[in-house]
C-alpha cells in the first residue's frame, strides 16, 4: 500500500461500504457502489490502452459521474487532467496538446467543440493529438457525440462500466504516481503543475494535521478516524477545474465523509442543498460565491441548522463579507485560508469580528510556509518588509512541458528548494502572514506598489460595490494610475470620490482608485478568480465613466 489518492480511497471503502459517499439531488453513491463504479471505468481505461503514467482529460462539471471518474483514474495509475468547462477550442486545443491525454471523458453538451478541435487540427498548428478514444457523460442534452471522419470513437460512459469487471485488481501503486493540476493563473495559457502524489496528499489531503503540522504516518489513520466517529458532510461548491474542490471531495472519501456535488452555482440553490443534505462544512471560494450566498440568505430564510464551517480559499475573501457571515453563523468556524496549485496549503485564518478592510488574508502559516527576499534570505516578523511568499518541504516537480517557467517558480536558496509562485505577502510582528497579492497585477503608481487585492476589498466597503477588479492603467505622470471596474447594486453610480473616502478609510491615499468603470457584471474564471485582462480590456477600450479630474472640475464649478 502506499500514499495515493486511489489507495486512500479504498481504505475508506474496506471499512465503510454501506455509508453514503455521494449526494445529489435524489441521486446518490455508497462507498461499495463508488467502489464498483469507479473500478470497472478504471478497467475499460486499461482496455483502451492507458497505461500508468498517461494522461486522461476530465470535462465536466461537478457531479457523481465527475467523481467516480477522478477516482477510476487514479485506480488505474494515469493522471488525470482537469479541463476548463468554460474553455473556447483554442484553450481545448492547448490542453489537449500540452498533456498529451489518450483519453478524454467528458459531458455529452461539449461534444461539437471537442469534436471541431479533434477534426480541424490545421486551425490550431496542425499538430497531431494523443486523444484516441473519448467516454461520454449523459446530462440531459441532446447533440450528437460522433465526430467526423470517427476521430476519437466514443464510448457511453455507462456502457464503458457495463462492460467492464468491478473487481480491485491493479496491483501496488506508488508515493512516486503523479498528480497533474492545470491553473489559469492571472496571465497566460493554462500550465499543468506535477505533484507526486505523497506530496500533494500532504498538503493538501490531510497528510500533514492541519494545526500541529505533524506528518500523519498511518496510511490508514483517515479512514479508521472517520469509520470510529460521526460522518462529516462536505459541500465543494466550486468547480472540480478548482483544485480545492477536488481536494474537499478527496479528504472526504479518505474519511467516510460524505460529499455533496452539483454542477452549477447558484446562491438559492446552494443553501436548499445545504438544508436537504445537512452539510457541515461549506466550501467557497471568496466573495465571486460568497457575497451572493450571504445576500440570498438575507433574502429568505433556509435552514442552516448544521452548519459549522464555512471555509473560503484562492480568492479575496474580503472582510466586509466575512462579517456578514460571522452575523449570520455566530456559531460556525469560518475560515480564510491561503494556498496555490503550486504550494499546496499555506495556512489559515480563522475569521474574527472587527478585522481590518485592508485586504486579503491575515494567516496563521504553516511550519513550511516563508516570506522571502529576493535573495531567498527570510523577511523577520514585524519588519514592514514585503517579500514573496514560498514554500519549502513537500511541493511540486515542475510545470509538465515548461523548464523556464518551472526554473523560475521552483528556486533553490541556501539548499533549500522552494515553490514560489509569485505572491507578496508580509510578516507580522505575531508570526502571522498577510496576503497582499500575486506580483504580475500589481500596480506601479509613481514608484509606489498598490496591490489590488487591498483596493479591491476596501472598495468593497462601500453599499454600492457588488463586485470589482482593480488594474493599472497608463498616467502620463505617474505611469500607471489605480483604476476600478465596479459592477454596483440597482445600477447604483457612486462618484469617484465617494469610493476614494472609503478606500482612504483603509489605506494610503495613492492607492484609491482615479479612474472608475461601471460594468454590469465582473468577469471571473469558474473557480471564482478575478480576471484581470478582461478589466484591462475594458479600461482601455473606453474612456472612464468617472475620473478625479472630473470630480476635481465640478467641485471648481460648483465653486465659481
Amino acid at each position: 500500500m502506499a500514499f495515493t489518492i486511489g489507495d486512500l480511497i479504498e481504505h475508506a471503502v474496506d471499512l465503510m461500504p454501506d455509508r453514503t459517499a455521494l449526494e445529489s439531488g435524489e441521486r446518490a453513491r455508497t462507498y461499495a457502489e463508488l467502489e464498483a463504479r469507479s473500478n470497472a471505468l478504471a478497467h475499460k481505461l486499461q482496455e483502451l490502452g492507458v497505461a500508468p503514467g498517461d494522461a486522461v482529460g476530465l470535462y465536466s462539471r461537478n457531479t457523481i459521474e465527475s467523481v467516480e471518474a477522478m477516482v477510476a483514474i487514479f485506480k488505474a495509475r494515469a493522471v488525470m487532467v482537469n479541463v476548463n468547462y468554460r474553455y473556447v477550442e483554442a484553450e481545448l486545443d492547448h490542453i489537449f496538446s500540452d498533456s498529451g491525454m489518450k483519453v478524454l471523458i467528458h459531458e455529452r453538451q461539449y461534444s461539437p467543440r471537442v469534436c471541431n478541435v479533434l477534426s480541424n487540427r490545421a486551425d490550431y498548428g496542425g499538430a497531431d493529438l494523443a486523444v484516441e478514444h473519448r467516454i461520454v457523460i449523459e446530462d440531459g442534452s441532446d447533440v450528437d457525440v460522433a465526430c467526423a471522419d470517427a476521430v476519437a470513437p466514443a464510448i457511453a460512459y455507462e456502457d464503458a462500466i457495463a462492460e467492464s469487471s468491478t473487481a480491485r485488481d491493479f496491483g501496488d501503486r506508488s508515493n512516486d504516481d503523479l498528480y497533474m493540476l492545470y491553473t489559469g493563473g492571472t496571465t497566460g495559457k493554462p500550465k499543468g503543475v506535477v505533484w507526486r502524489q505523497e506530496d500533494v496528499w500532504r498538503v493538501l489531503g490531510g497528510g500533514i494535521e492541519w494545526y500541529t503540522g505533524e506528518p500523519v504516518a498511518d496510511e490508514w489513520e483517515h479512514a479508521k478516524t472517520g469509520a470510529a466517529g460521526g460522518q462529516l458532510v462536505r459541500f465543494p461548491i466550486p468547480p472540480f477545474i478548482h483544485g480545492g474542490s477536488q481536494w474537499a471531495v478527496f479528504q472526504a472519501l479518505f474519511g467516510g465523509g460524505k460529499a455533496v456535488v452539483y454542477p452549477d452555482f447558484d446562491a438559492h440553490s446552494v443553501w436548499e442543498a445545504v438544508g436537504r443534505h445537512g452539510v457541515n462544512v461549506i466550501f467557497i471560494t471568496g466573495d465571486a460565491m460568497g457575497r451572493p450566498m450571504i445576500e440570498a440568505l438575507e433574502q429568505r430564510d433556509h435552514d442552516t441548522s448544521t452548519v459549522v464551517s464555512v471555509a473560503s480559499s484562492a480568492c479575496l475573501f474580503s472582510p466586509s463579507v466575512k462579517e456578514q457571515f460571522l452575523a449570520k453563523f455566530p456559531n460556525a468556524v469560518i475560515i480564510d485560508a491561503i494556498g496555490s496549485s503550486e504550494t499546496g496549503f499555506g495556512g489559515l485564518g480563522v475569521v474574527a469580528k472587527g478585522q481590518s478592510h485592508v485586504g486579503a488574508p491575515r494567516v496563521n502559516a504553516d511550519k513550511q510556509t516563508h516570506v522571502l527576499r529576493e535573495d531567498g534570505t527570510r523577511v523577520e516578523p514585524g519588519s514592514g518588509e514585503v517579500g514573496v511568499l514560498a514554500r519549502t518541504g513537500h511541493i511540486p516537480l515542475r510545470y509538465h512541458n515548461d523548464p523556464e517557467k518551472s526554473a523560475k517558480t521552483f528556486k533553490e536558496f541556501h539548499g533549500v528548494r522552494y515553490s514560489i509562485p509569485g505572491d507578496f505577502a508580509q510578516v507580522e510582528t505575531d508570526g502571522s502572514i498577510t496576503m497582499l497579492g500575486r506580483g504580475s497585477v500589481s500596480i506601479n503608481t509613481g514608484g509606489e506598489k498598490v496591490f489590488p487585492e487591498e483596493v479591491e476589498a476596501a472598495l468593497k466597503a462601500h453599499p454600492d460595490v457588488f463586485d470589482t477588479v482593480v488594474v493599472g492603467v497608463a498616467d502620463p505622470r505617474f505611469g500607471q494610475r489605480v483604476g476600478a471596474v465596479i459592477a454596483t447594486r440597482d445600477d447604483a453610480r457612486p462618484s469617484v470620490t465617494e469610493l476614494s473616502d472609503v478606500v482612504r478609510k483603509e489605506l494610503a491615499g495613492y492607492k484609491s482608485p482615479r479612474s472608475v468603470w461601471f460594468v454590469d457584471a465582473i468577469k471571473r474564471s469558474p473557480a471564482g478568480k478575478p480576471d484581470y485582462r478582461w478589466a484591462v480590456s475594458v479600461a482601455e477600450g473606453r474612456p472612464a465613466d468617472t475620473t478625479i479630474e472630473d470630480a476635481r472640475a465640478a467641485v471648481t464649478e460648483t465653486t465659481k
